[in-house]
């Protein structure tokens, strides 16, 4: 049961069907809170789009957020085209076309490995000679699983997602700026403070030299019993230890407990079971 008084009453029958029906109202209560973490911490929060798209809602988005954090070419024009504020983009690997486009139109740009920053370094220095506002972070994997499935999970044995300390060594970062990972999904404060600990413990040295560090998504900052004020403590902590801009990237927080997709049987048919059996 979804945890939204407007669908409690709410009739299907009202709207044609497939769709997605939001509740402005409840969309615009999760983000007052992700506005108190912006203005109480001095971090900055961004909209995933990989988790929530709906751009007719942009101009209430860019009331309370600083921008959107985008996963490829088209999600990044979508951000820029739509929402205000800042574009920031991961890609797990980019295609040197779309990565020429990316850089006209993102603010930050996140690499997943020293392979792919060095190997677009020709397109990188005409991209920052182009806008010196540019800033380039990789994606750090701290090999800490905070996780309980292991194909979802960022730092289970193997990921080929995020970049292990040991793989720094002797390596040469200038033009990096920033740090990036994301460990979590839907979970709570507890998790991202250990994270941050085995990230501080592995990468302090880095850390110290960068001016901003990207804690992500999966942070379930909205629900009803996440301890937002320890989150604010931690954030101001960091910053101050660090003298680094943090950055959140909150998906399905953004639009928790908010809306519905309503849809509608048209057949049923029978193969050694009835529709609707859980065998």
């Amino acid at each position: 049961m979804i945890k939204c008084k407007t669908f409690e009453t709410f009739d299907p029958k009202r709207v044609p069907s497939p769709c997605f029906v939001v509740d402005e109202v409840a969309v615009e209560n999760n983000l007052r809170i992700l506005q108190r973490v912006q203005q109480a911490s001095g971090a900055k929060v961004l909209l995933a789009l990989k988790a929530f798209s709906m751009f007719s809602l942009a101009p209430l988005f860019d009331r309370y957020l600083s921008g959107t954090c985008t996963s490829g070419l088209y999600e990044a024009r979508l951000g820029r085209g739509e929402f205000s504020g800042a574009v920031h983009t991961f890609c797990a690997a980019y295609k040197e076309d779309e990565l020429a486009e990316i850089m006209q139109i993102s603010d930050h740009v996140v690499f997943n490995s020293l392979g792919q920053w060095q190997r677009f370094q020709p397109l990188i220095e005409q991209a920052r000679a182009e806008r010196p506002e540019l800033k380039f972070g990789l994606r750090i994997n701290p090999m800490h699983s905070e996780g309980t499935t292991p194909i979802y999970d960022p730092c289970a044995p193997g990921s080929r997602l995020g970049i292990p300390k040991s793989e720094f060594a002797n390596q040469d970062l200038t033009g990096i700026s920033g740090l990036h990972f994301h460990t979590l999904c839907e979970q709570d404060f507890a998790p991202l403070d250990r994270t941050l600990a085995v990230v501080e413990q592995q990468f302090g040295d880095l850390l110290h030299k960068m001016e901003w560090v990207n804690f992500g998504g999966g942070h379930h900052i909205t629900r009803a019993d996440y301890p937002v004020d320890a989150l604010i403590k931690r954030i101001v902590e960091f910053q101050e230890k660090y003298a680094v801009q943090v950055y959140l990237e909150p998906g399905e927080a953004a639009v928790l407990h908010s809306g519905v997709l309503v849809t509608e049987v048209l057949d049923t048919t029978y193969n050694e079971m009835a529709a609707g059996d859980s065998g």
